[in-house]
């Protein structure tokens, strides 16, 4: 971290369209020198931390299910938690984040993941399994919503390139606990219970640099009590609608992609181990453009062309996958990752197109929330099209016709105004 870095933290936000935002609610000299390093690493801390307690269950998910006797009830029910708890937990964000902080919040939030991963192995029944997870994913979802008020804060000069740093360490997270769960828990005896109390200690090391985070936030706080503005009322700007929308349909393509790829290529005459693969290809592609997209979006003044892009690489992955799904795997899986970027993208959006931490808080959570809300059909009704129509013929079709409206509402939600503004509150 650089001096900048630092001071850019006592500096007022600046808008997408150059106004200046509301200021940071604690004087300049209440930010201490170590309080930008420490920051840096916890962000990318947490970040990775989003998503293994999803992904490492999903390459354990059989030995798990066998292992606590679940039901196929039961198993399709802890499948379909995350989006849930992400919906349900998110919409508490902005209410906890007024009263204690985002920072105290997002600590909690890592020490809810920690906890839950550290008691879930243990569990000796489907209930108190899903309950564990449950705890995890609601502190996921708190961070999840919070991270980008924490980035409009602390670095709002820098709200591309921080989004792009932990965008590329939350894909960096879900593909490296896709990737290495079995060939740990493999090297380490064997269990499932060992496989997934691994990721336990990633999340008990992400809690440590927020807990002096988190006092400095509530220095902060409590040297400007004021400034914890409850924001604009989002639900009344279209910007923050077509957020919330084109989020909920990236998600839509995102969980599809993750649950039904392997098998739409195994279905075309694909080994089951290449499969996996191609998914890892797809999942990995997110690693580095994770950074790439949020910095060019933080330049650009209307992101709305980006959105087109990553549309079109999806329609050519879907394309791909309808007319020669084998014969050109490995591209419609490069085609296909760089579609699913477009949650960096909307990411970096949600801290652009509000002035205020208030704002961005208020903002995100409502667009994670009821883009969360949107997706969780996704993945079923591909399934039972799947499964009435005996191929993948009409889902696909449905995949990339679920494109043209992403395209418009990215055009919609990239263009160079602020929901304060939407909401009549100027500056």
């Amino acid at each position: 971290m650089h001096d900048e870095d630092i001071q850019t933290m006592n500096r007022p936000a600046v808008a997408a369209g150059g106004s200046t935002a509301l200021p940071a609610p604690a004087p300049a000299d209440a930010a201490p020198k170590w309080l930008g390093p420490v920051l840096v690493v916890g962000i990318v801390l947490a970040a990775l931390n989003l998503r293994p307690a999803i992904t490492s269950l999903g390459a354990l998910f059989e030995e798990a299910r066998t292992g606590l006797h679940m039901s196929g009830t039961v198993a399709g029910l802890i499948t379909s938690v995350p989006a849930l708890c992400f919906a349900v937990f998110g919409v508490t964000a902005p209410r906890l984040s007024r009263r204690f902080g985002p920072a105290a919040v997002v600590c909690a939030g890592m020490a809810a993941v920690a906890t839950g991963l550290l008691i879930r192995p243990f569990t000796g029944n489907a209930a108190g399994f899903l309950a564990a997870s449950a705890l995890s994913l609601a502190g996921i979802a708190l961070t999840n919503v919070l991270l980008p008020v924490i980035v409009k804060r602390y670095f709002p000069d820098r709200v591309g390139t921080m989004t792009g740093l932990y965008s590329m360490a939350l894909a960096a997270g879900t593909s490296l606990a896709a990737a290495a769960t079995v060939p740990l828990t493999s090297a380490l005896g064997g269990s499932w219970r060992t496989g997934l109390l691994i990721w336990a200690v990633l999340a008990v090391a992400a809690v440590l640099p927020w807990l002096p985070i988190a006092t400095a936030g509530r220095r902060e706080k409590a040297a400007a009590p004021a400034a914890a503005a409850a924001g604009p009322s989002v639900v009344r700007s279209r910007t923050a609608w077509a957020l919330a929308c084109y989020f909920g349909l990236q998600a839509t393509g995102a969980y599809v992609t993750m649950g039904w790829l392997p098998q739409i290529f195994r279905d075309a005459g694909v080994s089951a181990s290449t499969a996996g693969v191609l998914l890892a290809v797809t999942m990995v592609m997110g690693v580095p453009l994770a950074f790439v997209i949020p910095g060019l979006a933080g330049r650009m003044r209307n992101q709305g062309p980006i959105a087109v892009v990553l549309g079109l690489f999806g329609f050519a992955g879907y394309l791909g996958l309808y007319l020669a799904p084998a014969a050109g795997a490995w591209a419609w899986a490069l085609l296909l990752g760089i579609s699913n970027c477009a949650f960096p993208l909307v990411i970096t959006m949600i801290g652009l197109r509000a002035k205020s931490p208030a704002g961005v808080v208020k903002l995100s959570a409502f667009a994670q929330s009821t883009g969360y809300l949107i997706s969780i059909p996704g993945p079923l009704v591909i399934g039972t099209l799947y499964q009435h129509s005996g191929g993948w013929d009409l889902p696909l079709a449905l995949m990339a016709a679920l494109l043209v409206p992403q395209i418009a509402l990215g055009l919609l939600a990239g263009r160079d105004r602020t929901i304060e503004d939407e909401c009549g509150m100027g500056d």
